[in-house]
């Protein structure tokens, strides 16, 4: 028997024989409602609401070889370690210790060949990335729209990940907090998940895809799956509010899975006759680079992705390809 299961066994026994005095028993009564009110996830969240307020992420400064890398090849795993290798090292954004986050997507219940989740060899290759560079903790997560459960099983992910040494977790109704956003924001007190919040570094993984409302979903949009509250709610004025996550999450390290890209019904999939393999991985500390050379993926321009004009105009990176020192390699 737990911990727990004896206290309450011997309580009701004691009482039942009348060992307690009447002060003895109204403490013991108040220990049982104190325990029973923090059991309840709700009664938790709603009271971690109420004494904090989560900051913006500080984005680390990381000086790399080339503002992007863009790598091809037929192994998932070895085009996406030669990206961060190329950028630089996956030392430069984990040092010793870090508590990491890899966010990849998981969103939906498919299996990879579907290409509405992140390849999870890629995940795989990153998380032992970060524990090579001498990360402490690799936290792997998202805020699915299928049954969590199933999507983290057939994407393939949660056993790809916890054969690397990665944790992999589900996102826990009560870690959710009010962002501090800027006062008129489209996304002001908008409840943010905490683990995405407080980290040493974050990794950004999510898969190039067709999406029916933002045409492409790539970095910016991946970062919905650390936002709480409404799912539809966000859809409204969607382009300015992907961009002050990004602003507000910040991630150190973007890696575009576009291995496989999903060229129509996304952001769910399911006929693999929309699926095209491109064999490419996009490694950019500069999220809005990492997005807009994805476009090109799609015989898209950066401007046509509403999200990404706005970024660029708020200092989050830039959407001029031609002008950015971009390495292209085969591996």
């Amino acid at each position: 028997m737990d911990k727990k299961g004896f206290f309450w066994e011997e309580f009701i026994d004691r009482i039942l024989k009348l060992q307690y005095s009447r002060k003895s028993f109204l403490r013991i009564s108040a220990t049982f409602l104190v325990t029973l009110l923090f059991s309840s996830s709700n009664v938790r969240k709603a009271l971690a609401k109420t004494t904090e307020k989560l900051p913006p992420r500080t984005k680390m400064i990381v000086k790399t070889e080339h503002d992007a890398v863009v790598v091809t090849g037929k192994d998932p795993g070895k085009i996406t370690r030669k990206a961060v290798q190329t950028l630089g090292g996956m030392e430069r954004f984990v040092k010793k210790g870090a508590a990491v986050v890899v966010k990849p997507n998981i969103g939906w219940d498919r299996t990879p060949e579907y290409a509405a989740t992140t390849n999870p060899e890629v995940v795989s290759e990153i998380v032992k990335m970060c524990f090579e560079a001498g990360a402490k903790t690799v936290k792997v997560f998202d805020f699915t729209c299928n049954e969590a459960g199933m999507s983290y099983n057939n994407s393939g992910i949660q056993d790809a990940v916890k054969k690397a040494g990665g944790s992999v977790s589900f996102v826990d109704d009560w870690k959710f907090y009010p962002g501090q956003f800027p006062d008129g924001a489209a996304m002001s007190d908008w409840p943010m998940y905490r683990d995405a919040v407080k980290c040493d570094c974050f990794i950004n993984v999510p898969i190039a895809k067709h999406h029916s409302l933002t045409r492409l979903t790539l970095s910016m949009k991946n970062l919905m799956g650390v936002c709480g509250g409404s799912r539809g709610s966000m859809h409204w004025n969607i382009s300015d509010k992907l961009v002050e996550v990004t602003k507000f999450i910040q991630p150190d390290l973007t890696i575009i899975d576009a291995y496989r890209i999903l060229l129509n019904h996304g952001p769910r999939g399911g006929n693999l006759q929309d699926v095209l393999k491109k064999e490419t991985v996009i490694a950019s500390a500069d999220p809005v680079l990492a997005d807009s050379y994805a476009t090109t993926l799609f015989g898209l321009k950066p401007e046509d992705i509403e999200c990404i004009p706005i970024a660029h105009k708020m200092g989050l990176g830039k959407m001029n390809i031609k002008e950015a020192n971009i390495k292209i390699l085969t591996a």
